[in-house]
């Protein structure tokens, strides 16, 4: 069976540091910190009081009442990029072949604002089981994608992935993979986050995991940096519009990049600490090389995951170093989330649009927030630290990790003819 080409004709961002793709990229070159004191619950007995929350967010801007009740806030995330995604390429849903257009979405978590609000309720009820009627609705990771296909009556393949951090790059590489099989023509792919809240930054502290540089939050996500201490939760979401290049094509669409490799590996080491010479990173990264059949040297940027972790960073620039060997030194690498913090199962998405958009645009976003350099780290590495750089960007990389030793990493190159 011939493969077919998959290209991105949409896309729709809700980020801590912008609100739709414009703002998100602006921000990104901009080098703005999404990190502040968090609004959204009372965190003052918390070793963690920040985060990189989403500003000025309303769900009536898009969503009646009524049915804004009905989702938790990781959904109502979702619904506004899939709008704004679809919004983007100008597909006319009402024309298009619905059964074979589909839903695929990530999100690690789901709906834990309302799993919390709801048990806390019970717990301080008196026992009384008295729950709402859309609390399982509202709280199950799969229900975006349901909301999503009801809403613009797609009818194709339509799930969740839930992989941690690694959930909706698996979303985009099976939906890729659905396109390419031939199983599918269109696809919105994503992922969404809304983990600010007491069990998300209480639950992260317990292990250790988050920063506490709560006199300085915007300078707390540091990736590289010899005095990183941990990652800054972020949350948000991204939506793709993945589609078939003659299907694209056909109706005029403008085309933003090509997705032409998805791969996914596992670790098999530790829950939640990755392999320390990055085995599983190298192994994902090797095998979208292969199926993108690209050399090497004709990589231009990877989006590394990139958490600020004092482990995490160094492991990722071991596998880079490891696969790549010298022609590692000619690619420029950065870790947005030194920007958005990290959005769990929404990160790898919004780090794809960086992709894409540092391909379309040749232009690679920053890691902001590098002070001190690590000795760990190679320093011959171009990590590409507190200002953009201007280059021709041919391909990039995608590089999500997520706890269990899951690995996504997507390989984009520039559209051509």
């Amino acid at each position: 069976m011939k493969s077919r080409r998959v290209v991105i004709t949409g896309i729709g961002a809700l980020t801590p540091i912008g609100n739709n793709l414009k703002e998100y990229w602006d921000g990104l070159l901009s080098g703005v910190s999404g990190a502040g004191p968090i609004t959204l619950f009372d965190s003052t007995q918390f070793k963690t009081q920040f985060a990189c929350e989403v500003k000025d967010f309303s769900p009536l801007d898009f969503l009646d009442r009524k049915e804004s009740r009905k989702m938790d806030r990781f959904c109502q995330f979702a619904m506004k990029v899939a709008d704004e995604a679809l919004t983007d390429s100008g597909i006319d849903v009402e024309k298009i072949n619905s059964d074979r257009a589909g839903v695929i979405w990530g999100s690690g978590i789901g709906g834990m604002n309302t799993f919390y609000s709801e048990s806390a309720n019970f717990a301080t009820g008196g026992g009384r089981p008295r729950f709402n009627p859309f609390f399982i609705p509202k709280l199950i990771s799969d229900i975006p994608a349901g909301h999503i296909s009801i809403k613009y009556g797609f009818r194709g393949p339509n799930f969740t992935t839930v992989s941690a951090c690694a959930s909706s790059t698996h979303a985009l590489i099976d939906a890729f993979n659905y396109i390419k099989w031939d199983k599918a023509d269109v696809f919105v792919g994503g992922g969404s986050e809304a983990c600010v809240a007491e069990p998300g930054i209480g639950g992260f502290n317990a292990m250790m995991a988050l920063s506490t540089r709560n006199d300085d939050p915007k300078t707390a996500s540091r990736p590289f940096d010899k005095d990183r201490d941990g990652f800054v939760l972020g949350e948000g979401a991204g939506a793709l519009v993945l589609e078939e290049y003659e299907h694209a094509k056909k109706r005029g669409a403008k085309i933003y990049a090509e997705i032409i490799g998805g791969g996914m590996t596992a670790d098999a080491h530790h829950i939640t600490a990755p392999h320390p010479e990055g085995l599983g990173a190298k192994n994902v990264m090797n095998i979208i090389l292969n199926e993108g059949k690209i050399n090497k040297g004709e990589v231009d940027y990877i989006n590394v995951h990139g958490t600020s972790t004092p482990l995490g960073d160094i492991a990722e620039t071991k596998a880079i170093l490891s696969l790549f060997k010298e022609e590692a030194y000619n690619l420029n690498i950065s870790s947005t989330k030194s920007m958005t913090g990290h959005l769990l199962g929404a990160a790898g998405v919004i780090e794809a649009i960086a992709c894409i958009m540092a391909v379309n645009q040749n232009i690679v976003p920053p890691t902001i927030n590098h002070f001190t350099k690590d000795e760990s780290i190679d320093s011959k590495l171009e990590l590409t630290f507190n200002v953009p750089q201007e280059r021709e960007v041919n391909h990039s990389i995608s590089n999500t990790f997520g706890f269990g030793g899951h690995n996504g990493s997507v390989l984009f190159k520039k559209f051509v003819e």
